[in-house]
């Protein structure tokens, strides 16, 4: 009975996502429901101790990052950068290659370390414009946007900086680069399949005369007349975001040290803070301030007079975005203190495959909690020893540990409950019955890739 409540307060969440409703107001009734059936004393402390705090905690950390992402993209698409890089990728690819310019600049940002949160933001406007250019129904942005940056580069490349590759690392004591060419292999049946899966629903959607589509919300506002600046002027901003995390991720932990200790006339004990949590947090924000000082200095005449209104239509969107992802986050921790999802959790253990187990166990976590970090962290907390006793007498290097988690831990949480897949389509001014359906399947060509890849580790041994 334990079991079947976790799963059914998922499953209202995920039924009223796709169906439209607010997630900030169904992620606590669902959460609070499982509680209440589970034992209605903890209802309030449950609510207060448990969601609260970490939807809280969420937004303390990950707020500024989901603001100067949306400001960086609403200045994007004011100034013209957008159109700018757009126009020049058709003249250089052509009509018939919007798609796979939008993944690769998608790869690119994810993979030189800017969050995916921030790719949403930056890459939408240019991407509407190339959808619209190009003629490819709008409702397929959202499924291309996931493939560039929620699929190889987030967790199977190897070296990629996201959090999904870098979690492993603690419980196995591996590096960001561990079983490189699995990761390459995952990577490229990922991008692969994916591609190929895009074409044809854009073929098929053609085939049936289905253009962009008309009376859309969220269109990107870029004047008709402006002068469009070089492209090589329009790309610097979104290249300096990547260069400048990078370098801020080396710089940050040499200026403060481990931790550092903050001390004011004003305050009444010093606050002491780890750097080494907050150094990514911190790269990112500084590199989103640098992309937006260059966007208005490039395009201040362009955007001038949309500036009040943008800013505000930014702050609003990265509010949506914020607060949808934290009740997810939230959602997740009630969901994980159940007994029904310790005993899912144990029930994994049974599968006697160790690589098997481990992808198995992290996807299905990731999918309950809608997080791939989360679900991760929960399930290598608490069976990491037993993936690691199973690889050492099964002669499995933990490289290959590393690898398979990180690749399941991007697999099933994209369901449509996900903070990922609803900031995407809230951003896109799409919805889940307009558009999920082809987010799902990359999830499925996703979680296929770490079945092939351990399939390849047990028939070539490749590391």
């Amino acid at each position: 009975m334990s079991v079947i409540i976790a799963l059914a307060a998922l499953t209202l969440l995920m039924v009223a996502a796709y169906r439209g409703y607010s997630v900030i107001l169904f992620a606590p009734i669902a959460a609070l429901g499982a509680v209440l059936l589970t034992d209605p004393s903890a209802v309030a402390p449950a609510f207060t101790g448990v969601f609260m705090e970490k939807m809280v905690g969420f937004i303390k950390l990950y707020f500024p990052v989901f603001l100067l992402g949306a400001v960086f993209g609403k200045l994007i698409e004011l100034s013209g950068f957008s159109r700018s890089i757009v126009a020049a990728a058709i003249r250089l690819l052509g009509t018939r290659q919007a798609m796979l310019v939008i993944v690769l600049v998608c790869a690119l940002l994810t993979y030189g370390g800017v969050s995916l949160f921030v790719v949403v933001f930056a890459v939408y406007p240019f991407a509407a414009e190339m959808f619209r250019q190009s003629n490819i129904p709008k409702r397929l942005i959202p499924a291309t946007i996931a493939l560039g940056a929620f699929s190889f580069t987030m967790d199977a490349l190897p070296g990629t900086p996201q959090i999904q590759n870098i979690i492993p690392s603690t419980f196995f004591n591996t590096t960001a680069w561990a079983a490189p060419w699995l990761g390459v292999i995952g990577t490229i049946f990922v991008f692969s399949l994916g591609m190929l899966f895009l074409q044809r629903q854009r073929n098929k959607a053609q085939r049936v005369g289905e253009g962009y589509g008309t009376e859309l919300r969220n269109e990107p506002e870029t004047a008709e007349d402006i002068k469009l600046p070089n492209p090589w002027i329009a790309v610097s901003p979104l290249l300096a975001v990547g260069i400048m995390n990078l370098m801020f991720t080396q710089w940050i932990p040499q200026w403060y040290g481990k931790t550092h200790s903050l001390a004011l006339p004003g305050m009444a004990a010093p606050v002491t803070s780890d750097i080494a949590k907050l150094t990514a947090i911190w790269a990112v924000q500084a590199a989103l301030l640098v992309g937006i000082i260059m966007v208005l200095l490039f395009g201040f005449r362009a955007i001038r007079s949309k500036l009040a209104e943008g800013s505000k239509s930014a702050v609003g969107g990265a509010l949506l975005a914020a607060m949808n992802t934290a009740s997810e986050y939230g959602f997740g921790a009630v969901i994980a203190s159940l007994p029904g999802f310790l005993v899912l959790a144990d029930w994994l253990k049974s599968i006697p495959n160790p690589l098997v187990n481990e992808a198995v166990t992290v996807t299905l976590l990731a999918g309950i909690t809608g997080s791939a970090s989360g679900g991760m962290s929960i399930a290598l907390a608490t069976m990491s020893e037993t993936f690691i006793n199973a690889a050492h007498a099964a002669n499995i290097p933990l490289e290959v540990l590393h690898r398979v988690a990180a690749m399941a831990s991007g697999g099933m949480d994209t369901l449509p409950h996900n903070g990922a897949v609803i900031t995407l389509l809230a951003v896109t001014g799409l919805t889940h019955r307009e558009a999920y359906k082809d987010i799902f399947c990359i999830t499925l060509i996703k979680t296929l890739a770490v079945f092939f890849v351990i399939g390849v580790f047990y028939a070539t041994g490749i590391v």
